[in-house]
């Protein structure tokens, strides 16, 4: 195999650590800003390595063409898969890993900031400020953290950080996972499914997704069961929540706030210029019109510099491993 690859999704903020990772595993890399999608396949024709992110999306049919073009290995610098065609990648040869683990702090970070800016009104009252408009109003008036239960739902790595950050701040912190872990329970009381979304005053969802078996996993009879006024923050994938019914409960009260880093078709959205009063669907509209009781980032999380460089070194180890053993235990094609 040869010892260059062709990345797509590269920001230029990311640039600078490509190339030295690139350089220090003496790779070289060729950088695109495009996502990888079957509109634009032909800017990865002949190229044996592929690294994409996670709104880069190729059908089973366009895999083919890639494969047919030379394509070995499809490697994805995320630790979510869905987007990777498996059994495409099964059927015609290619190789696949992820990154099973980078940074948990900064998808955590995230979900803190987020909750902190929707429990304190932080955007609303720092928007107020900026159009001149110091008065105290009765809408800034709020709770403490330390008086709230977070509900942690996925309870993996970056569940167990969100839990020991909300816990550092002195909230109660309960979880749910099908799979308990000993680290879990040394932070955080678990609970089962229904109590879980009773007793919290604010969810953060880990989950991961899992397609066809977690769709919609938060539904909109999951968060009618969640307290009056309670928050709602989602930073794993877009496809676990019912999004129009988390708006739908912002709009009629039941929710306090919302806080979004991913949506389910965030692919139509994310990265496009639009004009805030003509958004290109209805519930996009809503989301937007909902400022700042619904909080939304452009799938940021990740969006730092410990974890671009854990992400895209293991993906460049994941590539040394194919090349010397022809095998790579982050492989996601069984």
């Amino acid at each position: 195999m040869e010892r260059k690859i062709i990345c797509f999704g590269v920001r230029d903020y990311e640039k600078p650590t490509f190339e030295a990772l690139g350089k220090q595993y003496h790779y070289e890399l060729v950088l695109r800003p495009e996502y990888l999608n079957n509109d634009n396949l032909e800017l990865a024709y002949g190229y044996e390595n592929v690294m994409v992110r996670g709104n880069c999306n190729v059908d089973y049919d366009h895999m083919k063409i890639l494969a047919e073009k030379g394509l070995k290995v499809y490697l994805t610098r995320t630790a979510g898969y869905n987007h990777v065609d498996l059994k495409a990648c099964k059927d015609f040869g290619i190789k696949s890993a992820f990154v099973p683990g980078y940074s948990p702090n900064a998808i955590s970070e995230l979900a803190v900031a987020l909750a902190m800016a929707l429990l304190r009104h932080v955007v609303y009252t720092t928007d107020l400020t900026h159009h001149g408009k110091f008065e105290v109003t009765n809408d800034m008036f709020c709770r403490e953290i330390r008086g709230c239960t977070i509900g942690i739902l996925g309870c993996g790595r970056i569940g167990c950080t969100s839990a020991s950050l909300f816990k550092g701040l002195g909230a109660k912190v309960i979880g749910y996972d099908v799979y308990q872990s000993d680290k879990a329970k040394e932070i955080l009381e678990f609970r089962d499914v229904d109590t879980f979304f009773q007793e919290a005053d604010i969810i953060v969802c880990h989950m991961a997704y899992i397609k066809g078996k977690n769709d919609n996993f938060i539904s909109k009879e999951r968060i009618a069961e969640m307290k009056k006024d309670s928050i709602l923050i989602n930073v794993a994938r877009g496809q676990v929540l019912d999004t129009q019914a988390a708006v739908d409960a912002v709009k009629n009260g039941h929710l306090y706030g919302l806080g979004l880093d991913v949506l389910a078709d965030e692919a139509k959205l994310f990265n496009h210029d639009f004009d805030p009063a003509h958004m290109d669907t209805p519930l996009h509209q809503e989301i937007v019109d909902l400022y700042p009781k619904v909080l939304i980032t452009p799938h940021v999380a990740s969006a730092t510099d410990l974890a671009l460089k854990d992400m895209v070194e293991i993906s460049l180890q994941n590539m040394d491993e194919y090349i010397e053993t022809g095998a790579c235990h982050n492989s996601i094609v069984k």
